[in-house]
């Protein structure tokens, strides 16, 4: 069977249409810093636009402490977070800075930052996976929250 030649040519036009739609698509955001975003299961937390990574006074034995990693640019906007630790177990993980800019960026930090914080609190450490379609916020994610870890001496 013989194929017609206009019709292959309108294919590969629709085909290239189609795949410079979907690139123009992905284009990256702008950076914004954002306000505080937390573990559901916690209260408010403090904003910090841009504090220094500090650690409060307490007792490494049996003391609740809290350490904040360092501010991390990702492609999107910042990433930062703020470990609680009693003693040396990590009880929340509060996120400082996530990008913000628009829609997509939020709705990127309401489906992925729960999830790293989940997996934070089970793993006790640094070494999680990122979430699909959120690589960048969960990559400045798990290298702020490894900042705060080397910080707290845990």
């Amino acid at each position: 069977m013989r194929t017609h030649p206009l019709r292959r040519i309108v294919l590969s036009a629709a085909a290239t249409v189609t795949g410079v739609v979907l690139l123009l698509s992905l284009k990256p955001h702008a950076q914004h810093q954002s306000v505080a975003q937390q573990n559901p299961n916690q209260g408010p937390s403090p904003t910090a636009a841009g504090s220094a990574p500090s650690a409060s006074a307490g007792s490494t034995s049996g003391g609740v402490r809290t350490v904040d990693g360092d501010t991390i640019q990702t492609r999107f906007g910042p990433v930062q977070v703020r470990i609680t630790l009693t003693g040396s177990k990590i009880t929340a993980v509060t996120v400082l800075q996530v990008p913000d800019e628009n829609g997509r960026d939020q709705e990127v930090a309401e489906f992925s930052v729960p999830q790293l914080t989940q997996e934070a609190l089970d793993a006790q450490s640094a070494g999680i996976d990122t979430v699909s379609g959120a690589t960048y916020t969960s990559e400045g994610y798990i290298r702020s929250l490894q900042s705060a870890l080397d910080r707290s001496g845990g």
